[in-house]
């Protein structure tokens, strides 16, 4: 019998959904439960995570009330923390390789994310700054993705896979919706630039992973296209 293990997210969180992804393509049992973002409760910061902030998860102990975690339970927070430690519980599950030089592909893979895709695409979305370094991002990437397979590193889906598919979910909100804080057409400009021969390698992987059922199961796309509505109200024309 497996330890119990509870997350807690926000729905339209592309770091709880990083951990949801990995849950779910290793079929691992979990429960589930959503923080209001807006209005946190102070049980969460006091007995969960004392950053405040979501994805955590408690590990093992007694089954417990999700606001009253058992003390006995282990509290581990912070995304890619917390995939590496589902990858270390179910060592079997392939999320990091049993090869060493294909587990430092896949640790380097997912930092590299955070840099060359997440901080970019996230400071274009919110109209810090142009498109230019998103596309750098973007093809920094796709030099890393190897011809002939279908995932980021060797043959299995890893947490590099699932440290970059929020991303890429968001990724295809915007080039389709025009859907930001940046001037007005952008969104659709990006969208062009990607569809020409150079990007094609990586879009060919973009796809590969929206269209992964588990993407699917944690992906609420049109409550994140209305959080995109609600927030970029204010636009440069």
């Amino acid at each position: 019998m497996s330890e119990q293990l509870t997350l807690y997210l926000h729905k339209l969180s592309p770091y709880s959904q990083k951990i949801e992804l990995a849950l779910v393509e290793v079929n691992a049992p979990y429960r589930a439960y959503q923080v209001d973002l807006f209005n946190k409760p102070e049980w969460f910061a006091n007995k969960v995570n004392p950053v405040g902030k979501v994805p955590a998860v408690t590990y093992g102990g007694p089954n417990a009330d999700p606001e009253d975690p058992s003390p006995l339970s282990a509290k581990i927070a912070e995304s890619n923390v917390i995939l590496e430690f589902l990858a270390d519980i179910y060592p079997d599950s392939g999320l990091l390789p049993k090869d060493p030089v294909l587990r430092a592909k896949a640790r380097f893979f997912a930092d590299v994310t955070t840099k060359q895709v997440e901080a970019p695409l996230y400071a274009f979305i919110r109209g810090l700054e142009s498109y230019d370094n998103t596309l750098k991002g973007i093809e920094f990437i796709q030099g890393l993705l190897e011809e002939g397979r279908d995932f980021a590193v060797g043959d299995h889906y890893t947490i590099a896979d699932a440290g970059i598919s929020p991303h890429l979910a968001r990724l295809k909100i915007v080039i389709e919706t025009d859907l930001g804080k940046f001037p007005v057409g952008m969104g659709y400009k990006l969208g062009e630039e990607l569809k020409g021969p150079k990007f094609a390698k990586f879009m060919k992987y973009v796809q590969r992973m929206l269209d992964r059922p588990s993407l699917k199961q944690t992906h609420d796309e049109e409550s994140v296209i209305t959080l995109f509505k609600t927030r970029f109200t204010e636009r440069v024309q």
